[in-house]
């Protein structure tokens, strides 16, 4: 099993680490990947059904996605492809000097509330909310410039509270903002959006090992 971190900041640090079980014939039950997503704790480990068509299984250590940014982003880059295939739709994916992008649609996703903060100081500040509903807490850096200060807190109760860099929530904000953003999240992660036509949008971002094994080394 690989593991990267998606989403670095500009100095390589931060970003949120996605593991990536490339052979996923390996673990072919859901209830076993589901089991495997659990003891690994990431919040997200994508399991990779073709490799060559990109065809991958995404999990949460509680629940399986038909589609997330950050483990699509993430696994575009790992297995180099054009395009990843998800329960949701196909995603065009592509390189651009050190960023990786794909293009997909926010409301694949689950839906997130968004929540908007009058300053990034605010946003900061944050104390964990109670579990039962995903809040992206955002605020403007600069408004003009697009730049935006946001957290992600899960509320699933499954361990992971703050989520350090959310591809789907960046989506659904472009969405509903209409425009591109350039997204600083949790500790320092970036997450770069822009609208694509037919409410497609695209999202890339950093991604860098280093990588480690898993105790079960699948």
């Amino acid at each position: 099993m690989d593991v990267v971190r998606v989403f670095c900041a500009p100095d390589g640090r931060h970003g949120n680490e996605l593991g990536v079980v490339r052979n996923g014939s390996r673990v072919a039950a859901r209830a076993d990947r589901q089991a495997l997503a659990a003891k690994l704790g990431f919040s997200e480990t994508v399991f990779v059904d073709d490799p060559e068509r990109g065809a991958i299984d995404i999990y949460t250590p509680t629940g399986r996605l038909p589609f997330a940014g950050y483990p699509c982003v993430g696994a575009a880059w790992l297995l180099d492809v054009p395009e990843l295939v998800t329960a949701a739709g196909v995603v065009e994916a592509r390189q651009d000097g050190e960023f990786s992008w794909i293009v997909a649609r926010a409301d694949w996703a689950p839906p997130r509330t968004l929540r908007r903060y009058a300053t990034a100081a605010e946003v900061e500040a944050l104390a964990v909310p109670p579990t039962g509903e995903w809040v992206y807490a955002w605020a403007w850096e600069d408004e003009a410039a697009g730049r935006v200060r946001a957290r992600g807190f899960p509320g699933r109760g499954d361990g992971i509270v703050e989520d350090e860099a959310t591809g789907a929530a960046a989506l659904q904000l472009t969405q509903e903002l209409g425009r591109a953003l350039n997204i600083t999240q949790g500790r320092g992660s970036q997450l770069l959006t822009a609208p694509a036509p037919d409410d497609f949008i695209e999202l890339g971002g950093r991604v860098a090992f280093p990588a480690r094994l898993s105790p079960s080394g699948v």
